[in-house]
């Protein structure tokens, strides 16, 4: 199975992008997004349960990025609004069946990721 995100790129500070990833061939039950930008640790961004359609967001994206699902659900995004340049990053789409409540934002939670997508927000 591969994912694969896409929508990255470079918007001056206060824009808006949509990323989106999309799994070949199935639909999982939990997506996630995480980012790693230059010299620093990835870290957590946002999550979403397919079944129910519960989100997540870490406390830095909060208000600002939104994630859902399609219909028929084979494709997860992640509205980014009011960027600032502390965004840029790589964002990579990760996802899994099984992650439990206290894995939903470890990267160690999901097995299958996607190579990533650079977003730049420039000042």
């Amino acid at each position: 199975v591969q994912l694969q995100a896409s929508g990255g790129g470079l918007v001056q500070a206060g824009g808006s992008l949509r990323l989106s990833c999309a799994a070949s061939g199935r639909t999982f039950f939990n997506y996630a997004w995480f980012r790693q930008a230059p010299g620093k640790e990835r870290e957590f961004v946002s999550a979403i349960r397919i079944r129910g359609g519960h989100t997540f967001y870490a406390d830095s994206v909060k208000g600002r990025f939104t994630v859902s699902k399609d219909n028929p659900q084979s494709t997860v995004y992640l509205q980014m609004n009011s960027l600032k340049p502390e965004d840029t990053a790589i964002y990579y789409c990760a996802a899994d069946d099984q992650v439990i409540l206290s894995s939903l934002r470890r990267s160690s939670g999901y097995k299958h990721w996607g190579p990533g997508t650079l977003v730049t927000v420039s000042s």
